[in-house]
């Protein structure tokens, strides 16, 4: 019995392990403006390169003080879409109809997404406003994780 459940045990956990080696990973990236006027910027973004973060981690220590030497500008992705999304707000306060019209351009891009063959997997969302009496600006940020099964 011992060994049979031993056997089912590492049978799955080696499935697990050669199944999470399976997918590939997109992240899409909705920024959208809080700032009255409309003079903030509002966008989807989606990078079309890869980055190894390995490149750019380094381990830190108390003894040792080192710091990566990659320069940041080599972590910065110059090849990446960009769809104009309308801010939340114009001289008249909230805009309703923005906020539908980004709902319609985040959901289009979901389904080319999708018929590309990506799963959404993941959503996470923030927003970013000190709150404060005077408090005229912030982003409300939303990350669409995607994955899908790398064809062999």
């Amino acid at each position: 019995m011992r060994k049979t459940f031993l056997t089912l045990a590492l049978t799955g956990l080696m499935a697990f392990a050669m199944n999470a080696q399976e997918y590939e990973v997109k992240v899409v990236t909705s920024v959208e403006s809080i700032v009255p006027n409309g003079l903030g910027r509002s966008r989807i973004i989606s990078a079309n390169v890869e980055r190894d973060y390995e490149q750019f981690t380094s381990t830190q220590t108390e003894d040792d003080n080192s710091r990566n030497k990659s320069k940041r500008k080599n972590i910065r992705v110059k090849d990446f879409d960009e769809t104009k999304l309308l801010n939340f707000y114009n001289l008249g306060g909230i805009r309703f109809q923005n906020i539908a019209s980004n709902d319609a351009l985040i959901e289009s891009k979901i389904n080319s997404m999708l018929a590309k063959g990506w799963d959404l997997a993941f959503v996470a969302s923030a927003v970013e406003s000190d709150a404060g009496e005077t408090d005229n600006q912030g982003i409300f940020i939303t990350r669409y994780i995607f994955k899908r099964k790398i064809q062999p």
